[in-house]
């Protein structure tokens, strides 16, 4: 569920040629997570990598990820400890 909605995130980056040839890229709406790098397919690579990282403490803290639901039942996470 999660490397799904990564990879749709990912989609909808915008990426910029920088003055010194090399690529950054955003997310629209996420703010905090970008990536710079020589080429493009790095670029996308690193900004995959900075977002799951981003998401993964967003989940760890319970706090709200845009455009992803998820419930934190606790009592069903004890059942399954």
């Amino acid at each position: 569920m999660l490397t799904e909605f990564i990879q749709r995130q990912i989609k909808k980056a915008r990426y910029k040629v920088l003055k010194d040839g090399s690529y950054f890229a955003s997310i629209p709406g996420i703010k905090g997570v970008w990536a710079n790098s020589k080429t493009k397919r790095a670029c996308e690579k690193e900004l995959g990598e900075v977002f799951e990282e981003w998401a993964l403490l967003k989940v760890r803290n319970h706090e709200r990820i845009p455009g992803l639901v998820i419930n934190f039942d606790r009592r069903e996470m004890l059942r399954h400890a």
